[in-house]
């Protein structure tokens, strides 16, 4: 659906209409002699409509999050990704498609859910339906690997994610493509 500028408007978004302004045309009425007006406008504003507002399900959702990682299988993944929700784990990668693909992916990416790890995840933004995290991960006690991410979720009305994107750093990661070369 177009809005008033013929743009497609994200889903969920709608348009409501303001009160009419009145504009001053610079001419005056002949009968009265006060200052003409134009005929009223309609602003629009854009709202969300049923859509993620707040941190608190975000919040909730990286805590249900966490809690299936260090959980066997992969069952309790139907709660926190679509049936259709795309994960990409790096902003270069193609994206892993429908939620048996994500259990296959979750599955040999962990080291299972004895694996020792803390994970400190900070809110950075919710706009709408997508949110910004910041999560630091540390693998092992001590720990022998780390990782500094930010992650872009985007919920879908039942507050699980259609999309999950990782921009992943570690320690030992190059920070521009030069750096890899001998």
């Amino acid at each position: 659906m177009a809005g008033n500028d013929g743009e497609p408007r994200p889903r969920g978004i709608r348009e409501v209409p303001r009160p009419p302004v009145e504009r001053e045309t610079g001419r005056r009425d002949r009968h009265t002699g006060r200052p003409g007006v134009a005929e009223p406008t309609r602003r629009r504003v854009m709202r969300h409509d049923g859509l993620v507002t707040d941190r608190a399900p975000v919040s909730q959702w990286l805590a249900d999050y966490e809690a299936a990682w260090r959980s066997p299988g992969t069952a309790s993944l139907a709660g926190l990704f679509a049936a259709d929700a795309s994960y990409q784990q790096s902003p270069y990668e193609l994206p892993v498609t429908g939620l048996d693909a994500i259990a296959r992916m979750w599955e040999a990416e962990r080291a299972g859910p004895d694996e020792v790890f803390t994970l400190a995840t900070e809110i950075l933004a919710v706009d709408g339906p997508v949110a910004v995290v910041r999560a630091e991960v540390r693998y092992g006690d001590p720990p022998s690997q780390e990782y500094r991410d930010l992650w872009v979720i985007r919920l879908d009305d039942d507050g699980r994610c259609a999309w999950f994107e990782e921009w992943p750093y570690w320690p030992e990661r190059p920070v521009t493509p030069d750096d890899d070369l001998p």
